[in-house]
């Protein structure tokens, strides 16, 4: 039934797809400023014109609107040509493949040490509601939620790097200069603001929707059941509570899974990491239009993916959810 259920979620969100193309081609048709001019550069006056109705043709600028669509939609659906960066001065695949190899490694970081603190906490919270260990965690989640992300960025960067000295302000560690084991720490030591700074922000959300779960799920008949058969509290927190409150869990988790991979372009560009997130205001500020739209359709592709996979996973952990 699975197969079958993947083919379906895929055939309905196929349409999704392509409006979501037609959406952003024309956002990008009606963006301010001009494409040719930015790949242009400085020229000589008089040929000016000409070159600029090179560009254009080159381009295809000149056809109709739709036809601009379909041949932009071709390229990129069957060619896997994205079009070229005015910002980056090379096709589009290139001068995106570094910063998105860059954001992955960064949100994979996340993302484990996110799953490894946000489950047993959030447990714990609902096991020991009210008691300090509840209250506390619960403090922290306000105080983390109301922190901008640029601010709490700014504060770990002036306790950790300006007062004590202990790791980098930002940037990216340099592989001409280092090699061996000397790379990978000066990754590791360049990785853990940014790092703490995304879990932070994304605990404080995940823990107490995480915690309002599983309070629902141990107040349910069935738990107390499973108590009075004399069941020890583990099996009965993690076998019985947990699974349950694992079926409105698992969409949080993926999608927040999913969207860190778009990127976070305040703290990338606080900690002026070379990620996808400060590619993508790099490319706004200096209306790179195909790169824009590449990274538009990138993000779009994410969301619909993680909405794909939640779908899944939620008639997997949910029995009463037929994969049909």
């Amino acid at each position: 039934m699975l197969p079958r259920f993947i083919i379906k979620r895929i055939l309905i969100l196929i349409p999704v797809f392509f409006g979501i193309t037609i959406v952003l081609f024309i956002i990008n048709l009606i963006m301010p400023g001009d494409q040719v001019l930015a790949m242009m550069g400085p020229v000589r006056p008089e040929v000016r014109d000409q070159i600029y109705q090179e560009i254009t043709i080159r381009l295809g600028l000149d056809r109709p609107i739709y036809e601009q669509y379909f041949r932009w939609l071709y390229n990129f659906l069957i060619r896997g040509d994205f079009g070229y960066s005015t910002l980056r001065n090379r096709p589009v695949i290139e001068a995106i493949s570094e910063p998105l190899g860059n954001t992955l490694i960064l949100n994979a970081s996340v993302n484990v040490v996110y799953l490894l603190i946000a489950l047993p906490v959030g447990i714990r919270m609902a096991v020991k509601r009210g008691s300090l260990f509840d209250q506390s965690w619960q403090v922290f989640s306000l105080t983390a939620w109301s922190l901008p992300s640029f601010f709490l960025a700014l504060t770990l960067i002036f306790i950790f790097s300006i007062t004590l000295g202990w790791l980098p302000v930002g940037g990216m560690p340099n592989a001409v200069f280092l090699d061996g084991m000397d790379y990978y720490i000066a990754w590791i030591r360049h990785l853990t603001l940014p790092v703490a700074t995304l879990v932070i922000i994304t605990l404080a959300s995940a823990i107490r929707y995480i915690r309002n779960a599983m309070i629902d799920a141990l107040s349910m008949d069935y738990i107390r059941t499973a108590r009075s058969k004399g069941l020890s509290e583990k099996v009965v927190i993690y076998s019985h509570a947990f699974r349950n409150a694992l079926i409105p869990i698992s969409t949080i988790i993926v999608f927040t899974v999913f969207a860190l991979v778009a990127g976070s372009p305040i703290t990338e560009q606080v900690f002026t990491y070379n990620g996808i997130g400060r590619m993508l205001v790099d490319a706004v500020i200096a209306r790179d239009r195909m790169l824009i739209l590449a990274m538009a359709m990138l993000f779009s592709f994410v969301n619909l993916t993680a909405m794909l996979v939640a779908d899944i996973v939620y008639g997997l952990v949910d029995p009463r959810v037929k994969l049909k």
